[in-house]
């Protein structure tokens, strides 16, 4: 019989389906935004909608070398996080007390979206060099946590 996953694995995992749709050239993606073990949104990154895809106009981020976690404003996408709180607020739903199952760490200026939002917890599954976005999260009291999926162990950051 197989062991059932925690909730914290099991949202990861929506957030890792999420991902899969993403359009971005560099990293895929995704994240899910929940509410008393309720799933609220997902998203991943990509251009906006009705706006042409990496994949037809290429990665001006990778055409001009910028490394990863340099200058995102360069970037036509909209980053995983952010599209799940667009999405919430699209379909009415409140983001306060939330959590954000994220693929990777999000950046600063994804974590300032989270603070704004009232999101009070982010499980990541990878850690992502953006000092800026931890130290916010540490400032707002926001726990973050790496959940390794392949043992199940949690590791708080923030």
């Amino acid at each position: 019989m197989d062991i059932r996953p925690s909730w914290q694995e099991y949202f990861m995992k929506m957030a890792f389906l999420a991902a899969s749709r993403s359009t971005c050239l560099r990293r895929a993606v995704g994240a899910a935004l929940v509410r008393d073990n309720q799933l609220i949104s997902t998203g991943y990154n990509g251009s906006p909608k009705g706006i042409p895809h990496c994949a037809e106009t290429g990665c001006l981020r990778e055409q001009l070398n910028v490394p990863s976690g340099e200058k995102h404003e360069l970037c036509r996408g909209v980053h995983a996080e952010q599209n799940a709180i667009i999405q919430a607020a699209i379909n009415g739903s409140s983001t306060r007390g939330a959590v954000l199952y994220c693929t990777h760490q999000p950046c600063s200026i994804c974590a300032r979206l989270i603070i704004n939002a009232e999101i009070r917890q982010v499980y990541i599954a990878s850690a992502y060099p953006d000092e800026l976005g931890t130290r916010l999260f540490k400032e707002a009291e926001i726990e973050m946590i790496l959940l390794d999926l392949q043992t199940g162990k949690s590791t708080r950051l923030t």
